[in-house]
């Protein structure tokens, strides 16, 4: 067996990774998480552990793929090859610019590697010399990095080490979950609460980070910036601010101070919800403790005033005295896998590599001299993703688009409007694994290489640029996405200025990227091998890269960090007689963005599209449990089964965003855009909703992937390889959740939750890989591996412990065996359990 040491395709944490190639067939891959690895630590989640499954899928594109009548995308898509494909796309780019240059434009995603979000960025600007370029990572990190660039004159989601956190005295997590999004990460968080840190959380929602913390604020969605400011308001009267860190190292308080000198307790409890002790309780938290973080998330972000949001969460910090100091500062958690690198070196439409501006008369030249091309040949600035996105198809738009790595229809917001808009087009093209709903609608479809199978570099949400290997090469036919560039360059008479070699890429990133603020020049494949990952910015190959930002200096022309004075405005859509709830969108633990890959994975399909909401609130309506319900806006209806619980406010519904057709979340929410980040503002808009079907309507949710159309037949000539069985001989399982618990006994094995229980299918048998935990309780807990209602394995956890526990060792366990977690603790003890056990079915 081969290993290859790699990263998780999936979010930002980047886990590091071994994949291994058995002897028995090239692609019956499996993946267990490297021990070593800094970030991660041995840990990974449900959806990492099944991340090779993906590599044989039979939905996989294998073929390039067009349309059976030119110009008709109600006809079928048929198999073509490549230069067929090539000649297509190049025919229709060539059409389009009769328009004009910026009638052909590219859309990419934040889980391109550097080495193509760079290309992709340069193809627009040199290929197509068009303006006409955006990514994914407009929905997803804008805000933020608007905030971050105006504050600290750098963009960096966390400008320390993950492991600080455990370093921190106290941490305030806003609008964040990432003990269900990056559950690896929890290891620091609850190092750092089992060493006696104070943990608070803000979100609508009791999640599972915020089950664990001690203490919850739980805000009315669209809130938060009245919040941030009441927070700093109670911190300058009670006099906890640190005036010496904000004379020495900033600028701009007073006027920071004086717009929120309006935003006394009571108010902002009347806007928020949040209860004046409370707001008393977390600035006496953070003032007190000896080191502090503030971290925020999408739930921050995702708004109409999303950078100003940000921005009263870093004036807070500023304010106490954090950012620059051990173990403290302010930060930001990145989403998307390469969401940090994907918007350093040019996808965004106003910039070039190394975050550099496009309308910097300097930036402009030192990139085409990279580049090899006259400055003035360069475009200046487009539109933001949805600007351009809701202009696709008109006078003056985009008329032929070219999209990598994303899945618009799925992801963007109000996406019945967006829908109209790809259908309007001329033409487009989609690369992708799988034929995603935006990939359904194109004209020709590309099918591109995964994670495992190409090289190039990943940044993760420390700044910590990686080295993504491969780990076993693509399926005949399939090209990745650089090769697919150059070719599509080449065909258009630019492809002298194109490489499909990801080192020569990453080498002319390293010299583009140069002098910028995220500097790359120092970084070499070998380095981040030696070093398990560099940190930019890194100017030479003897600079040791920057792990930590902020202790001397800030990135500003001044060095110094800048506040800037915000102001509440509600959000765009308020409750009404017709719409009389908040809706809100997020994450699950088991899917990823949209969808488009993990509802393909069997063992992360236990749980569908959902609409939690409050027991009142359910009963307001006449929903049940696991009832069906039609979620409405003023844009659109989606149906979702019901799941009724009290770990949500009352005037709430949160739907996950990972499916599209009759459960599509965006086709709910708003495209109302942050006038700085033009982010749209996806966690809040107006809602109702009603009971549509009981529990057993389950064709009322026909959400699955697109099945690929007319998928080809190809029998092999005599002279062609026969194929290999590519079939995956095995199935993860997942036992897994954060559960309450009431001690009855130590003798006393009690049930958690009826998720906690597997029964192996006939003619199947099972194996136990692992098991982790851990307990908030003040005693030890022990949990019980149950086979058919008998222990077999216990697993005791100390107070505020946790363990994990390799079981490669464990018995086999035999067909239609029951498996069951349960847990014993002393009589009358009681607090929180994390469990997370995973299983392999043969």
């Amino acid at each position: 067996m081969s290993a290859t040491r790699t990263h998780c395709p999936y979010c930002s944490m980047q886990c590091g990774v071994s994949v291994n190639l058995p002897r028995t067939g090239p692609r019956a891959a499996t993946i267990e998480p490297q021990e070593d690895f800094p970030t991660n630590r041995g840990g990974l989640c449900s959806k990492g552990w099944t991340a090779t499954s993906l590599l044989d899928h039979p939905d996989r594109l294998l073929t390039p793929l067009v349309r059976s009548v030119p110009g008709d995308r109600t006809s079928a898509l048929v198999p073509a090859t490549w230069p067929e494909a090539i000649g297509v796309i190049v025919t229709a780019i060539e059409a389009a610019q009769g328009h004009g240059r910026d009638a052909v434009g590219c859309f990419g995603g934040g889980g391109l590697t550097n080495e193509k979000a760079y290309q992709l960025g340069k193809f627009a600007r040199v290929a197509l010399r068009s303006a006409a370029i955006d990514y994914n990572g407009r929905f997803c990190m804008s805000s933020s990095a608007t905030a971050g660039n105006r504050a600290f004159g750098i963009d960096r989601g966390l400008p320390f080490p993950l492991s600080d956190i455990a370093e921190a005295k106290a941490v305030l997590l806003v609008g964040g979950n990432p003990a269900d999004t990056m559950p690896p990460a929890m290891q620091y968080f609850d190092a750092g609460r089992a060493a006696g840190a104070v943990h608070i959380v803000v979100d609508p929602r009791l999640t599972s980070t915020a089950a664990g913390a001690a203490l919850h604020l739980a805000p009315r969605p669209g809130t938060d910036l009245a919040l941030a400011n009441g927070l700093l308001h109670i911190a300058i009267r009670d006099g906890v601010i640190d005036h010496d860190y904000i004379a020495e190292r900033t600028s701009g308080f007073d006027q920071a101070a004086a717009a929120v000198s309006s935003f006394w307790p009571d108010r902002v409890e009347r806007i928020t919800g949040v209860p004046v002790a409370q707001l008393r309780q977390v600035v006496a938290h953070l003032a007190a403790a000896e080191s502090a973080m503030i971290l925020t998330a999408r739930g921050t972000e995702q708004h109409r005033n999303g950078t100003d949001t940000a921005q009263a969460w870093i004036n807070l910090a500023l304010a106490l005295g954090l950012p620059g100091r051990p173990a403290s500062g302010y930060g930001t958690i990145t989403g998307q896998g390469n969401g940090q690198g994907g918007r350093e070196h040019g996808q965004k439409a106003d910039q070039l590599p190394g975050y550099r501006k496009l309308d910097d008369p300097a930036a402009r030249a030192h990139v085409a001299a990279v580049w090899g091309v006259d400055p003035e040949e360069l475009p200046q600035p487009g539109l933001s993703a949805f600007e351009m996105i809701d202009r696709l198809g008109t006078a003056g738009g985009v008329r032929a688009l070219l999209v990598f790595a994303s899945n618009i229809v799925v992801s963007a917001p109000d996406a019945n409007r967006v829908a109209a808009r790809l259908a309007a087009l001329d033409f487009l093209m989609v690369s992708d694994i799988f034929l995603s709903e935006t990939a359904a609608m194109a004209d020709v479809v590309l099918p591109t290489a995964q994670w495992a199978e190409e090289e190039g570099t990943m940044t993760n949400l420390e700044g910590r640029v990686l080295h993504r290997r491969r780990a076993l090469p693509p399926p005949p036919g399939v090209l990745d996405d650089l090769q697919a560039l150059t070719a599509i360059a080449s065909g258009l008479g630019r492809g002298q200025y194109f490489s499909d070699d990801p080192r020569t890429v990453f080498d002319e990133l390293r010299r583009a990227s140069a002098g910028g603020i995220a500097d790359y020049a120092g970084i070499t494949y070998e380095r981040i091998d030696d070093e398990q990952g560099v940190f930019w910015p890194c100017p030479s190959t003897d600079h040791p890269g920057t792990p930590r930002l902020f202790a001397d200096a800030f990135g500003t022309p001044d060095g110094r960090a800048r506040f800037l004075p915000t102001e509440y405005a509600e959000p765009s859509e308020v409750p009404s007689r017709a719409f009389p709830f908040v809706l809100t969108t997020g994450r699950t633990m088991a899917q990823y963005q949209s969808g488009n890959q993990t509802r393909r994975i069997r063992a992360l399909t236990h749980t569908g599209p959902t609409v939690q909401m409050h027991p009142d609130l359910a009963r307001r309506i006449g929903v049940g449990a696991d009832d069906i319900v039609a979620v409405l806006t003023r844009r659109g209806r989606a149906h979702f089964r019901a799941q009724v619980d009290e770990k949500i406010r009352r005037d709430t519904l949160f739907v996950p965003f990972h499916w599209g057709g009759a459960s599509s979340a965006n086709a709910l929410t708003e495209a109302a855009l942050d006038p700085h980040s033009r982010m749209p503002a996806f966690k809040v808009c107006a809602a109702n909703a009603e009971r549509i079907g009981g529990a057993d309507d389950d064709h009322l949710l026909t959400t699955r992937p697109a099945a690929l159309p007319n998928r080809p037949i190809v029998l092999p000539t005599p002279a062609d390889p026969q194929p290999e069985d590519n079939t995956m001989a095995s199935k993860n399982r997942f036992l897994q959740g954060v559960f309450r618990f009431q001690g009855a006994g130590l003798d006393q094995p009690m049930p958690l939750d009826p998720s906690l229980t597997y029964v192996v299918p006939d003619g199947a048998r099972a194996q136990a890989l692992y098991f982790r935990g851990g307990n908030s309780a003040d005693e030890l807990i022990t949990l019980v591996l149950m086979k058919d209602g008998a222990p077999v394995r216990y697993f005791p956890i100390g107070a505020k412990g946790d363990v994990h526990v390799p079981l490669r060792v464990v018995e086999d366990i035999e067909s239609s065996s029951a498996v069951e977690l349960r847990l014993a603790a002393a009589d009358g003890v009681s607090g929180t359990v994390v469990i997370d056990l995973g299983l392999v079915e043969i």
